[in-house]
């Protein structure tokens, strides 16, 4: 789509495409659905007829959350998920959806090239966060820069991940 649609193109690039390792979608709701408990939306009316929450003919998928999942943090990866992020802030056609990645990067100076920044990405999720914690209790420096990274609310554990979501 991207090489035969010039807009895309110039969008997206042609030569290398970054898109995320997992997204999720939100299917819009029916007025059946949203009138369930009580009638909140006459389909008589022409009243939010534009909200890409309600269900009509032609609708797509919402994006609600693009994750990223990287293994370990080389500077050229957490290049890519910036990228990212930056195509989905850029390209939005309305809320921004979540944006985080997710690593076993197991050094937090690493960790923190992706996590510390401008706001791009949510959050960054540790797959064994609490296991981490307990073998960079050895090495100060890593040790504060992990502290630092929780603390400050930019690295979480994998378990948070779905909850994080459901806001």
């Amino acid at each position: 789509m991207v090489r035969a649609n010039r807009e895309l193109a110039s969008i997206f690039g042609v030569d290398y495409i970054i898109k995320p390792d997992i997204i999720i979608a939100r299917v819009p709701v029916s007025d059946d659905e949203i009138n369930a408990e009580e009638t909140l939306l006459d389909p008589a009316q022409a009243i939010v007829k534009y909200s890409p929450l309600r269900k009509k003919e032609g609708s797509k998928p919402i994006l609600h959350a693009s994750i990223s999942c990287k293994w370990t943090m080389r500077s050229d990866r957490s290049q890519n998920i910036r990228t990212e992020a930056m195509n989905l802030i850029r390209n939005r056609k309305g809320h921004t959806p979540h944006i985080v990645a997710v690593t076993a990067e197991p050094l937090p100076t690493r960790i923190a090239s992706l996590a510390l920044g401008t706001g791009d990405l949510d959050c960054v999720y540790h797959i064994a966060l609490h296991e981490l914690e307990i073998v960079v209790m050895s090495n100060k420096d890593q040790h504060e820069m992990l502290r630092s990274l929780i603390d400050g609310k930019r690295l979480r554990d994998i378990i948070d991940l779905p909850f994080d979501l459901a806001i």
